[in-house]
């Protein structure tokens, strides 16, 4: 950040901040104090700058109602459905003069443009994909800005499957269908702008929410629920649009129960589908060309959990019912794809099965850091909430330490074309 590098006491942030990497669970809490404490008093020498104030221009309504929420939301809590009922609306006289009148707001703002300063300076240097999440925090300045567009007492998930026998339920909220399409896409359109401004692809997560969802009552938790269909083809115009506007590439997540046809039209739209050797029949030199194709995802077992029996022990310790079988299977696959025996070290079934993946004729070939560093944990636990860290679990390794290890480098000159 500008300014910070002159500033002692945010020297003695930026220490206590690293310090929290001695800790492998990751403390959102402590982490957001110390950056907003390094923030505030940046802000507080700040004066003003032409390029602040047309970011502001540029992003409008969006931005402003964002900062005011954010604003709110630190003096009467994150769920705004608990706070006075002046400001429960984005459009209520209280909440324009807040936005008027309260610095807190343009402060918000301001962190929002060095947020978007720094993300286009990144952008610059590779291909960033952002990842596009199905639904919304009710609680949350989404479901602030956009109540009347979301159905807030419905849960989004899915039904049992082979990988999770209990069924998922995401806590997320959906678009009303109805609603948005009469708002002429509005809420759409400005999240995908968004996640492309400074993008070279997205990944749109479960792309079957653009086909369907499935609702389920809150009251029910995940056992009980029913598909709801979405306007697929105008979605998919849309995306295509700001995709051309963005020149940025789409990838598709179709993994588990997709609806007939549905990879056919993707591949009519040119989006890439998403190809993991987790799920493929086929050996990797046999995908198809238009994917982005993998070993595993975030929401899945890495390679070590699979090949040391991690991945089952996890799943019980977070009271969810391992798929015994597919495990195996999963072993066995690796095992074959590796050329290995069931004992082989780790990190040489890691290598083995990138070189298989690199034979993909796929245009996009990914690797995760978690596999790099032959991490047994998944980062994400579908189905659970608390009984897991989800997304809490640091890497064993800092970037810097990672940059020095043989295994990334192995994997990435597997993967070299």
């Amino acid at each position: 950040m500008p300014g910070a590098a002159a500033q002692p006491a945010i020297g003695e942030l930026a220490a206590r901040a690293r310090a929290l990497n001695a800790e492998r669970r990751i403390d959102r809490e402590a982490i957001f104090d110390l950056k907003m404490q390094a923030l505030e008093r940046l802000w507080a020498s700040f004066g003003d700058d032409p390029a602040f104030d047309r970011y502001r221009q540029q992003q409008g309504t969006a931005l402003q109602e964002f900062a005011a929420y954010c604003a709110l939301a630190e003096r009467h809590g994150k769920d705004w459905r608990r706070w006075p009922e002046a400001y429960r609306r984005p459009g209520a006289e209280a909440v324009q003069r807040l936005c008027n009148d309260d610095p807190r707001v343009r402060f918000h703002a301001w962190v929002q443009w060095h947020l978007d300063v720094q993300l286009e300076r990144a952008s610059r240097e590779v291909r960033v994909f952002h990842d596009l999440p199905v639904g919304f925090d009710i609680a949350g300045a989404d479901g602030w800005c956009w109540q009347d567009f979301l159905a807030s007492e419905i849960s989004i998930g899915c039904p049992p499957d082979g990988f999770n026998l209990d069924g998922q339920d995401w806590g997320l909220s959906p678009f009303i269908p109805s609603k948005v399409r009469g708002a002429l896409y509005r809420p759409f359109i400005e999240t995908i702008r968004a996640m492309l401004r400074h993008a070279g692809g997205l990944r749109i997560d479960h792309v079957m929410g653009l086909f369907r969802l499935f609702w389920i009552p809150r009251r029910l938790g995940n056992k009980g629920g029913t598909y709801v269909r979405y306007p697929i083809d105008e979605l998919l115009a849309i995306v295509a649009i700001e995709s051309q506007r963005a020149q940025a590439v789409i990838v598709g997540e179709d993994l588990g129960t997709v609806l007939p046809g549905t990879r056919e039209l993707l591949a009519a739209q040119k989006m890439l589908s998403y190809r993991l050797l987790f799920f493929e029949d086929e050996p990797p030199d046999r995908f198809v060309e238009l994917a982005l194709s993998g070993v595993t995802t975030h929401d899945l077992a890495t390679i070590a959990g699979i090949w040391t029996g991690a991945a089952a022990e996890h799943a019980r310790s977070a009271g969810v019912t391992p798929n015994e079988d597919g495990l195996t299977y999963l072993k066995n696959k690796l095992a074959k794809l590796a050329g290995l025996a069931p004992d082989a070290p780790v990190t040489d079934v890691v290598v083995a099965v990138h070189q298989a993946l690199g034979r993909a004729p796929s245009r996009v070939l990914l690797a995760t850091l978690d596999d790099a560093l032959a991490v047994r944990e998944q980062p994400n636990m579908p189905g659970t909430t608390s009984s897991w860290p989800n997304w809490s679990l640091a890497l064993p390794k800092t970037l810097e330490e990672i940059r020095e290890e043989p295994l990334p480098r192995q994997i990435a000159a597997a993967l070299r074309r």
